[in-house]
């Protein structure tokens, strides 16, 4: 559906100039009132707050750390979700053993199982990467799954009486109907990743964005901690421009209502 009238011939980029125009000012006023003043320093003290932590030598071991973190425990739930998905579509035996537990697990908070990870696997990034990546399965998993038993089942026996093996039908026509549903996947996953850190890094680590912001607020600093928040939302719009591009460079063949 094409859109028409005045509003429609504005450019994007105007849009996303009143909308930050528009919380730089919520975010000034927040600063003014006295009741959330303590949780929203002025944008001057926020950006001060990033020499603060590079005087004393974390921010960038901070944001390092965390990114080895998410990547690394990203990439496993990936890898590791993948097969799964695609095994529970294929076979149900398969999928009557693991789609219960998967439903089972993923309803818990990661911030729940964190102690029983840390008794088994000890502190450090091991737990961290541990945490991210059972997060990132899990819907990943659900996600991609969706995307298999999805495919019209006519493409699927159409290929089986043109003489397709199974190996052809996978090949040639479920991974290409799954792919929109794969990049999903990765959409999600990274969301889920940046939004587990808090919860990953509160395993005794001795770094990291999440592990951060828990000692800045022992400490009541809410500027650099409201900086390390804000640095936490950067990272994830720029996995998601990439994950776009994905999008765009993959899945270009794709029919979608113009917004």
């Amino acid at each position: 559906m094409k859109k028409t009238g005045k509003l429609a011939a504005i450019p994007k980029w105007l849009w996303l100039l009143f909308s930050f125009i528009v919380a730089m000012i919520l975010w000034y006023l927040l600063s003014l009132n006295p009741q959330t003043a303590r949780s929203f320093p002025n944008v001057v003290l926020t950006l001060e707050s990033i020499k603060t932590m590079m005087d004393r030598g974390v921010f960038f071991t901070d944001i390092t750390s965390s990114l080895i973190s998410v990547s690394v425990g990203f990439l496993l739930g990936f890898v590791l979700s993948l097969p799964t998905a695609i095994l529970m579509a294929w076979y149900a035996p398969v999928r009557n053993i693991i789609e219960p537990w998967i439903q089972f697990i993923r309803n818990i908070p990661p911030l729940a199982y964190v102690p029983l990870v840390v008794i088994s696997a000890g502190v450090g990034r091991k737990p961290q990467i541990i945490v991210i990546t059972i997060a990132t399965f899990l819907i990943m998993t659900v996600t991609i799954y969706q995307g298999v038993v999805n495919v019209d089942e006519t493409l699927i026996k159409a290929a089986r009486v043109l003489g397709a093996t199974d190996r052809d039908i996978f090949f040639r026509v479920i991974a290409p109907a799954t792919l929109p549903f794969i990049i999903t996947a990765i959409r999600l996953g990274s969301s889920t990743a940046l939004t587990t850190l808090i919860a990953a890094e509160s395993t005794g680590a001795v770094a990291g964005l999440g592990m951060r912001i828990r000692s800045l607020n022992n400490s009541f600093e809410s500027a650099p901690m409201l900086m390390y928040i804000i640095i936490i939302g950067i990272i994830g719009m720029l996995v998601e421009k990439l994950v776009k591009y994905l999008e765009r460079r993959f899945t270009s063949w794709q029919e979608k209502r113009e917004v």
